[in-house]
């Protein structure tokens, strides 16, 4: 099996390195005041502290129980990926997904890079979060169409020789032709040698290799947005908004897990494979936890490289979650022969896909 083109590591600790090379500083910098005092009844380290431990625990347990749900559906044949449940439901998480990139993470940009606590110019004289949003859309485009040719490309390199390709085709015509015309009587040793070099050629279909490729850049554009609202969660001392955002992202974690295990499951990857993309969900928003409450004394999320930072990634974030649930999820299940052949299952589809951004729409009012 192909090694996946997109590997989940090194772009984690980039990022990290990315986050920490600019979140850092703020902590020696001079800024005004009321961009770095937190004060209030809800402003309590102490009492934030055992939130956060019980955040990164159920956040954890939940991130697993929705991206592992998936993969252990195959005993149960009303959630295979070939049954109409499956498509309800991978349509019911594309819907967290889009609702998250929309009502969660662009919001969070636009008020972070129109915060009074940067300069007027460049932040208040151009729509940075939009420009950097449609940007990231455009490059998800570009690395998602690229990664699948060479993906496609790479997967048919020495597996058989490109002299007997051509070879191997024109005798799966003239064993499909002899197939037509002696059905019922037999196959000789040359046709089941055909047939076996023709599943050497094409053992992966082109269906297939677009199910990875949309694994990866999904699992890319989650790890991103992720790491980001841990980081934020941890280095926050406010008790009241915490509460409800630890509620808020079970939920969210839960179901775009969901999502992003369905992708996972049709990719038909290696168990090995499987393991590692499910840890890379599970952990990246607890990592992002752990890592804000150790720069809680430093870190000030109004200070201006924090806000131009974050607010900056969760744009990009935005732009690929918003491309993936349109593009790859939603419009290829609904442009897909399956859901094209049956009205009534589309219908079930879009009143899932309603139901399930409309739930994480509502999750916004108290995170």
């Amino acid at each position: 099996m192909s090694t996946p083109l997109l590997k989940p590591t090194p772009i984690v600790l980039l990022l990290l390195h990315l986050t920490f090379s600019l979140l850092i500083p703020p902590a020696l910098s001079v800024v005004p005041e009321e961009c770095t005092a937190e004060s209030g009844s809800c402003f309590d380290k102490a009492k934030a502290l055992p939130l956060k431990i019980i955040a990164i625990v159920s956040i954890l347990v939940t991130s697993l129980i929705g991206v592992c749900s998936p993969l252990f559906t195959r005993s149960v044949p009303a959630l295979h990926p070939d049954r109409d449940l499956f498509v309800i439901v991978k349509c019911f998480a594309a819907g967290i997904i889009l609702a998250t990139g929309f009502m969660h993470v662009l919001p969070d940009s636009f008020d972070m890079l129109s915060s009074q606590c940067l300069k007027e110019n460049p932040w208040h004289k151009f729509p940075f979060t939009g420009f950097v949003a449609m940007l990231s859309a455009l490059v998800t485009l570009m690395v998602d169409s690229m990664a699948t040719s060479v993906y496609s490309r790479k997967h048919n390199v020495g597996i058989i020789p490109e002299s007997e390709r051509h070879d191997v085709h024109q005798e799966m015509g003239v064993v499909t032709a002899a197939h037509l015309h002696s059905h019922g009587h037999g196959h000789g040793h040359r046709h089941h040698g055909v047939a076996a070099a023709a599943a050497k050629v094409e053992p992966t279909s082109s269906q297939l290799l677009r199910y990875r490729v949309v694994a990866m850049v999904l699992e890319l554009g989650i790890v991103v947005h992720s790491v980001v609202i841990g980081l934020g969660l941890g280095a926050s001392s406010n008790v009241c908004t915490i509460k409800g955002l630890v509620a808020a992202l079970c939920f969210h974690q839960m179901f775009e897990g969901m999502g992003l295990g369905g992708c996972i499951l049709q990719a038909e990857y290696k168990w090995l494979k499987k393991l590692v993309m499910v840890f890379f969900f599970a952990a990246t928003t607890p990592f992002g936890i752990a890592i804000g409450i150790a720069l809680s004394s430093t870190y000030r999320e109004n200070s201006p490289s924090s806000l131009i930072t974050v607010g900056l990634l969760n744009a990009s974030s935005a732009g690929l979650l918003i491309y993936m649930a349109l593009v790859d999820l939603l419009a290829a299940d609904f442009m897909g022969p399956k859901l094209q052949h049956s009205i009534k299952l589309q219908i079930k589809s879009c009143a899932a896909v309603l139901l399930g951004a409309g739930g994480m729409s509502l999750m916004a009012k108290w995170a």
